[in-house]
């Protein structure tokens, strides 16, 4: 529900010159997947509630709101409602709700026509995409019409009925002439010419307000620009000038949200910096207005525009840029570049063909086996049954991944025949355009992400990172410990080289990020991104090299040699630790699995893994438990890992407390002294939700039994009672034996009267010294 409580992570900004224009653009920034203000949205939220009472789910949307709001007004004018008895149930102003309004009623005429009618009737055209409407979207509400075979002369584009495509509304507006123009924001009242670097894109205007005179193409290929991009940079280093050679348009990060956040903008804006160094200019789309990639000076020109084909396509055409970069804003950006390379746009580095390969799970699981590379044993399947015969095969748990998917979306592991049938029917995972794959479930293994930048396929510069948590974690929801502190020299050499074997097979030019599971020094592959990873500003950081400069430098043909890192030699080590907000969630699982739910993620240094680690907590908004400490583990197998370390709790002088099963086994098993408490379900006391909202805790260690939420369980009470008491929370074994094994040393140091943090500027971690000669030498 949406109040007075913060609950979002990101905001979009849409420009125009309609508010019909600027609101159905803002939804699509927001959501890639919606096409605009429709009923469709709220169709989806409505089967996902599993509701019967669509007009009664309408009005209660109505009364009190969600996130889903504007397109439940949607479905509320589809039903018949009025404007003003739509402003009867939310008290919006009656101006917004009848432009909203006059939104539906184009719509409303859209749909009763075919295409053919809509070819003649350019005047509804032009004001429907005066009003925000996307070709796709347009394309959706027309009437289809029986197909009819075209000759083979043909063009193949032509509409010749059936389903409208995106692509036959476009060759219709262009034919009409209908097409956008470049808008400039005015910031000084019409009282100067405005020289402002905002621009736009909108239907209501006949002239654009900036030249869009294309800079000459010196040449077509990548080695020769290579060359003259070096001349031109040294050149306008003799000379202080910056001579400009081509345009290069860089796609940025989009509305921040789980699983795309500042990271991929400071990737965004390192690729700007080099392009702008190197003597190009910079054209950057981005949509994002607390982003360092959309400030007015950052760029050659900012376009503050949606990142979806229509938009990226029209921008492309005006300013017939060399290239196109997709490989540093994350996600959004990359799901983009197999539209834009079929119709002609020049993608720069990695190629569109090797990208489909990594993020299409079938291409990518036939290559690991084609290259003879260990993976979990795995399967594809369109249907529900064909996933049910492989788990007999394979036996639980198994992981679902579907393809293309922002961080973990719509990925789940699966225990049994009851999650996995709940999960493909409610999900809609299941697509015979990409098809999803199911593979066996590793338990204990350790996750290893390698971070690296390619040159033609040959790695240039990389970085291997542990994570803390086991494989089953969200890379984006682990913490990370750089250099790798516990990996086998042979585990390390095999990652290595398995990155090298994959990034030989993709022929990769640009940033890359492999995953993988470990266990006993068997290294498996989980996946590959083609693309700049959310690591990467972490590890540019910690080993002070600039990874996306680096890349950005191969991206355009350039030369690059590997920048000396000796992890081995570094003097400090760096955590990555995630940010969470369930806080603001109510009624949210606290919990970790392979879909992504932070929000943010810290840094910090120490002089050894465990000073990192305790700094990197702290900082995330952890608080130190002084005397109390509550412990629930569910699993058998982490009881028998945590005991040795509750130990180390006793003797520190922490007093535990434990849930019936965690205290018989502390006590039998490891001698523990330890106090039973009842579960939250058991009215009883001592209670362990009477102890957390009383403040008598402060640490909750709850690791729960399956990797899938478990509604109303003890658990869940535990884990939200310590969030909305803001008791400290780790529900993860691994992470607290970590943290136990931290909070030991730091105990260890001081009762023996030494420090334990050290405060240092990241100068001092990270910098390369200056070596002074010894009394005596030269």
């Amino acid at each position: 529900t949406i109040g007075s409580c913060m609950k979002s992570v990101g905001e979009v900004m849409a420009i125009g010159r309609t508010f019909e224009e600027v609101i159905q653009k803002a939804l699509r920034m927001v959501d890639e997947s919606c096409a605009g203000f429709e009923p469709e949205r709220f169709d989806q939220e409505l089967m996902h509630r599993g509701t019967q009472d669509v007009e009664g789910e309408v009005k209660q949307e109505l009364h009190k709101p969600s996130p889903v709001r504007i397109w439940s007004i949607a479905k509320a004018y589809q039903l018949g409602m009025t404007v003003s008895e739509v402003h009867e149930l939310t008290r919006i102003d009656r101006w917004f709700l009848s432009k909203l309004y006059h939104i539906h009623q184009i719509r409303c005429s859209l749909k009763s026509m075919d295409f053919n009618e809509l070819a003649s009737t350019p005047c509804l055209m032009h004001e429907a995409k005066r009003c925000g409407f996307a070709d796709r979207q347009i394309a959706r509400d027309l009437r289809i019409v029986e197909a009819v075979p075209l000759s083979p002369r043909a063009d193949p584009d032509m509409y010749a009925g059936g389903h409208v495509k995106e692509l036959h509304i476009r060759k219709l507006r262009q034919r009409l002439n209908i097409v956008p123009v470049v808008k400039q924001i005015d910031t000084l009242a019409a009282e100067f010419p405005a020289e402002t670097n905002y621009l736009y894109l909108t239907y209501s205007g006949t002239e654009h307000d900036v030249s869009l005179s294309a800079i000459p193409k010196a040449t077509d290929s990548d080695s020769d620009m290579a060359v003259q991009s070096k001349e031109l940079t040294n050149g306008a280093r003799s000379n202080g000038q910056r001579p400009v050679m081509s345009r290069i348009v860089v796609l940025g990060c989009g509305a921040y949200r789980i699983g795309s956040s500042v990271e991929f903008d400071w990737c965004s804006v390192s690729c700007v910096k080099a392009l702008r160094s190197l003597g190009h200019e910079a054209i950057v789309i981005n949509c994002n207005p607390e982003t360092v990639s959309t400030d007015f000076d950052e760029s050659d020109r900012l376009y503050f525009e949606e990142l979806c084909h229509e938009t990226v396509m029209d921008i492309v055409e005006l300013e017939q840029p060399f290239g196109v970069v997709v490989s540093v804003g994350g996600q959004t950006p990359n799901n983009l570049a197999m539209g834009l390379h079929n119709h002609g746009v020049r993608i720069l580095g990695t190629s569109v063909e090797a990208i489909d390969t990594c993020e299409n799970r079938f291409k990518f699981s036939k290559l690991c086996d084609t290259l003879r590379i260990d993976q979990p044993e795995w399967s594809e399947f369109t249907t529900v049954e064909e996933a049910f015969h492989f788990v007999k095969r394979v036996s639980y748990p198994v992981l679902v991944r579907p393809s293309y998917v922002l961080s973990g979306a719509a990925m789940r592991v699966v225990p049994s025949d009851e999650e996995l049938e709940r999960f493909l029917r409610t999900a809609a995972v299941v697509s015979r355009e990409y098809p999803v794959v199911i593979s066996k479930y590793v338990s204990g293994a350790k996750e290893v992400e390698l971070d690296a930048v390619a040159q033609n396929g040959d790695i240039v510069n990389y970085a291997i990172a542990e994570h803390v948590e086991n494989a089953g974690v969200h890379s984006g929801d682990a913490s990370l410990l750089l250099p790798a502190q516990k990996l086998f020299v042979e585990t390390h050499r095999r990652v290595k080289a398995i990155g090298q074997k994959i990034c030989r097979a993709l022929k990769i030019s640009g940033p890359f990020n492999v995953q993988f599971m470990c266990k006993e020094n068997e290294v498996m592959v989980i996946e590959c991104n083609l693309r700049a990873s959310r690591s990467l500003p972490f590890i540019s950081k910690t080993y002070n090299v600039n990874f996306i400069e680096i890349a950005t430098r191969i991206m355009l043909g350039m030369p690059q040699r590997p920048v000396t890192i000796q992890p081995m030699e570094m003097e400090c080590i760096a955590a990555k630790v995630p940010v969470f907000s369930f806080a603001r969630l109510k009624n949210s699982d606290p919990r970790l699995g392979v879909e992504m739910q932070s929000t943010g993620e810290v840094a910090c240094f120490g002089v050894n893994q465990y000073e990192a680690f305790l700094k990197a907590m702290i900082s995330s908004g952890f608080k130190l438990p002084t005397k109390n400490i509550l412990i629930s583990i569910g699993p058998s197998q982490q009881k028998v890992e945590f005991v040795q370390y509750a130990g180390l709790l006793v003797d520190m002088g922490f007093q535990l407390y434990a849930t019936k099963t965690s205290a018989e086994f502390l006590k039998t098993q490891g001698a523990i002294d330890v106090m039973m408490v009842h579960k939250p379900f058991i009215k009883r006391e001592p209670n362990a939700l009477t102890m957390i909202k009383t403040g008598k805790i402060d640490l909750v260690i709850n690791v729960p039994d399956s990797m899938d939420s478990q509604a109303l369980s003890d658990g869940f009470e535990l884990r939200r009672a310590a969030i909305d008491s803001g008791t400290s929370l780790i529900v993860d074994v691994k992470t607290a034996i970590f943290t136990i094994m931290s909070l030991h040393r730091k105990y260890t140091r001081e009762k023996s009267g030494k420090e334990f943090f050290s405060l240092k500027s990241w100068q001092e971690y990270c910098e390369p010294r200056d070596v002074v000669p010894a009394a005596g030498q030269d």
